[in-house]
C-alpha cells in the first residue's frame, strides 16, 4: 500500500517521507526473516541517509511534480513483463526453511566446519563477510561511494545553476 501511494502522489515531500517509511517497513521485514544485519543496513541507508539526501535535493528543486504529458503505457508494460519473469523465476526456488535445501546441505556446513581453518578467524560471520564475501563487500562499498559522488556532483551542478541565475 505504501508503494502504491508513493506512485500516486505528486507532492514530492510526502513521497520522500513515505520512502523513509517504506524503508523502515522493509527493515522490519528483514528482522522478521532473521536478517538483522540487512535490516540495520536498510534502516540506516534507506530510511536515514537516503531520506536526508532526498530532502536536501528537494530543497533545491520544486516540491510538486509536474503532471505527465502522456500516459506511461510502455514503461508499465516493461515493468509488468519483467515482474512476470521474476515471479516465474521463483517457481524453482526451494521451499523456505526446509532442512534439505541446497544451502543447508552444501554451503553452510562448509562455512561452519572449515572457515576457522581456511581463514584463521574463529567467528564464522566475520570470516564469511571478510573473506568469502570480500569482493561482494568491496563492490557494495564501491556502489555506495559512486552514489555519494553522484549526489555531490548533482548538488554542485545545482549550485552552479543558481549562481548563473543570480548573475543573469
Amino acid at each position: 500500500m505504501t508503494a502504491v501511494t508513493i506512485i500516486r502522489l505528486r507532492d514530492l515531500f510526502a513521497v520522500v517521507m513515505l520512502f523513509g517509511l517504506y524503508s523502515l517497513l522493509s527493515a522490519a521485514l528483514f528482522v522478521t526473516l532473521a536478517a538483522p544485519d540487512v535490516a540495520f543496513t536498510e534502516a540506516v541507508v534507506g530510511a536515514g541517509i537516503s531520506t536526508v539526501l532526498m530532502l536536501a535535493t528537494l530543497a533545491l528543486t520544486s516540491r510538486h511534480e509536474d503532471e505527465p504529458a502522456h500516459r506511461p503505457w510502455l514503461p508499465l508494460a516493461v515493468v509488468l513483463v519483467t515482474g512476470g519473469f521474476l515471479v516465474y523465476g521463483t517457481f524453482d526456488v526451494p521451499p523456505f526453511g526446509e532442512a534439505d535445501n541446497p544451502v543447508h546441505t552444501h554451503v553452510a556446513p562448509r562455512y561452519l566446519e572449515q572457515s576457522g581453518e581456511e581463514i584463521g578467524i574463529p567467528n564464522v560471520v566475520t570470516s564469511v563477510l571478510a573473506s568469502y564475501r570480500g569482493y561482494d563487500t568491496l563492490g557494495e562499498t564501491a556502489v555506495i561511494f559512486t552514489a555519494g559522488m553522484g549526489v555531490l556532483v548533482l548538488l554542485g551542478g545545482a549550485r552552479v545553476r543558481r549562481q548563473r541565475r543570480k548573475e543573469d
